[in-house]
């Protein structure tokens, strides 16, 4: 079976939940059950990992916050296990960091528990567009922002942010200040090679530019959890972590135009075998690999 190219994106968004490819085209593939884990982290804030990007939560006397939903099947696991732990309360508002299937596909599960599903502006409009013509109808924020949203939530005061293209053209940072514990979506892949969704808006440079601002604007103490993280990696980094994805951009951006300077070709440039000072860097699949950062830092410089 042949694929379109947008199919393709679509279809890569899903696969860094860890879907089987032939699972999406049709396959009949029973999937194993989700290994799926609530840890806390500080102050009433904590993170839930199972099948895709890592889901943040807040749950205090008066508010139950999460940030993305993952799946389905793992968005009703948390769900449930959020029910426990707030004795029932109903979840008082949803993020979705940027629109990407491994972010988003939980949005049916928990919209059906939540009084609010919030986003950055751009980020229905992408979920729309990525979808699949064949695919159930997405299920999209009802509630948007455009730069910043803050508010009181219980004891804890919520405020989100986007810093303008980054991963995608939609990414946005949520950070519970009294926890300070900063949720970054996927602006932040710990020790792997990240995904840069062109299509979706992508920008290398001023995805840069954005975690060098976060590391800086916030306390020393600050807790980060990351979108994805290395194998054996925690979700859960202190500044470090964002000033090495940082670096690792900065690197990649000046192997590239190195090799623009030198006319070499786009093979040649996207041929880089390991980043140096990066050779540790995970790939995942056919989507996290040097090879495609490369070839968006190519597209991103070469066009101008």
């Amino acid at each position: 079976m042949s694929i379109t190219r947008r199919q393709f994106i679509v279809v890569s968004s899903v696969a860094l939940g860890a879907v089987p490819l032939r699972g999406l085209l049709g396959a009949q593939t029973p999937a194993a059950p989700p290994v799926t884990k609530f840890e806390a982290i500080r102050r009433n804030a904590g993170f839930f990992s199972g099948r895709g990007g890592t889901i943040g939560w807040l749950v205090n006397k008066d508010a139950v916050v999460v940030v993305d939903t993952q799946f389905a099947d793992t968005a009703r696991i948390c769900v449930d296990g959020l029910k426990e732990r707030s004795s029932g309360r109903v979840i008082d508002l949803v993020f979705n960091t940027h629109h990407h299937g491994d972010h988003t596909s939980g949005n049916a599960v928990f919209r059906e528990a939540a009084k609010t599903l919030m986003a950055q502006t751009r980020v229905p409009e992408l979920q729309k567009q990525f979808t699949a013509p064949t695919a159930p109808p997405v299920v999209v924020a009802n509630a948007t922002f455009d730069k910043t949203w803050s508010e009181r939530m219980g004891d804890e005061r919520v405020t989100a942010t986007h810093y303008g293209p980054g991963h995608t053209g939609g990414d946005a940072i949520i950070r519970f200040e009294e926890a300070n514990v900063v949720h970054m979506g996927d602006l932040l892949f710990n020790e792997l090679h990240p995904r840069v969704d062109r299509p979706g808006g992508a920008s290398i440079q001023n995805w840069m530019k954005t975690v060098t601002t976060v590391a800086k604007q916030f306390p020393g103490d600050t807790i980060y959890i990351a979108g994805h993280a290395k194998p054996g990696l925690p979700v859960t980094v202190d500044r470090r972590a964002l000033l090495r994805q940082a670096s690792y951009f900065d690197a990649v951006l000046s192997h590239v135009r190195k090799g623009l300077a030198a006319n070499q070709s786009k093979e040649e440039i996207v041929g880089l075998a390991a980043l140096p000072g990066f050779e540790g860097h995970a790939s995942s699949g056919t989507v996290l690999t040097i090879a495609g950062v490369l070839t968006a830092a190519y597209e991103e410089l070469a066009t101008k």
